[in-house]
């Protein structure tokens, strides 16, 4: 069981954690964003980049604006990952597993 932690480290900034919460109510432009995170547009444009770079974030052009969509689908598969790790745990403590000290 591997955790992706090139998503996880991704999604530990705060700002891009602040743009994921808001694209999974609906999809927004940087304008957008920037009104919602008061962060300036580079950085969120920045952000935005690392996010689609990491598969999180896919941009949709319209018009002279770009919006952009959480892809539900890669955070479905983080969500697995993070629940067999759950579960795993789950199962040591019930069964009192405890590696001894040598």
């Amino acid at each position: 069981m591997s955790v992706r932690t090139d998503v996880l480290k991704v999604l530990a900034d705060p700002l891009r954690a602040r743009i994921v919460t808001l694209l999974a109510g609906e999809a927004l432009c940087t304008c957008h964003l920037v009104q919602e995170t008061g962060a300036k547009q580079t950085n969120i444009s920045n952000h935005l980049r690392v996010l689609r770079d990491a598969g999180l974030v896919d941009a949709e052009p319209c018009g002279r604006f770009t919006y952009y969509r959480l892809r539900p689908e890669a955070l479905d598969g983080l969500a697995a990952q993070l629940g067999e790790l759950a579960d795993a745990a789950r199962a040591a403590r019930a069964e009192g597993r405890k590696r001894p000290c040598p």
